[in-house]
């Protein structure tokens, strides 16, 4: 029963500061920047053409993708979380990746939930060239899915080392045949 709980405190732990901060950047733009307004501040003037926050709204999913799809991205959402609760415990406690990519996965999507159900849409904010407005729960859940591709990655690896070190210690085994006894 400890470790369950335990286990959760991890998952909710890197959920909850990301949310957290999710929030909080959300507010600030929200009280600070009109909505289609941008700013930067003076200092990084020379950003301008690049990077700015700006308020905007997203009624769709991540980066601006499938538009009007509220209701649609919030049972999503609601699913996503439920399945990420229901299958973190049976990951192996030493898949860091997995556990990590879930716990970021599980922020991006309840980040941007709360948008939803509190003003029926998500605030979006970066903008950087002319890749479409995100934000840090969108962020979240794309630098999650780099987490798990990485943690595959990882773990292809290690399995096929451990194949060949299986195969040579196989070989190793076996008697050598001199060639020139035959």
């Amino acid at each position: 029963m400890k470790s369950k709980v335990e286990n959760y405190l991890i998952l909710f732990g890197v959920a909850g500061v990301i949310i957290g901060l999710d929030q909080w950047t959300k507010w600030l733009v929200r009280a600070n920047i009109d909505f289609g307004s941008q700013w930067l501040p003076d200092w990084l003037g020379w950003l301008s053409p690049y990077a700015r926050f700006v308020n905007w709204h997203n009624s769709g999913a991540a980066f601006g993708m499938f538009q009007n799809g509220n209701l649609v991205f919030t049972t999503l959402a609601f699913i996503v979380i439920g399945a990420i609760i229901y299958y973190y415990p049976q990951v192996e406690a030493d898949d860091w990746t997995l556990r990590l990519a879930m716990g970021l996965q599980l922020a991006g999507a309840a980040g941007n939930l709360i948008d939803r159900l509190m003003f029926g849409k998500v605030t979006d904010f970066i903008s950087v060239g002319t890749f479409p407005v995100f934000n840090i729960a969108d962020s979240s859940i794309t630098i999650g899915v780099f987490v798990l591709l990485l943690g595959v990655w990882l773990k292809e690896r290690q399995e096929k080392k451990s194949v060949g070190s299986e195969q040579s210690s196989v070989n190793s085994d076996q008697p050598k045949v001199n060639s020139e006894q035959s």
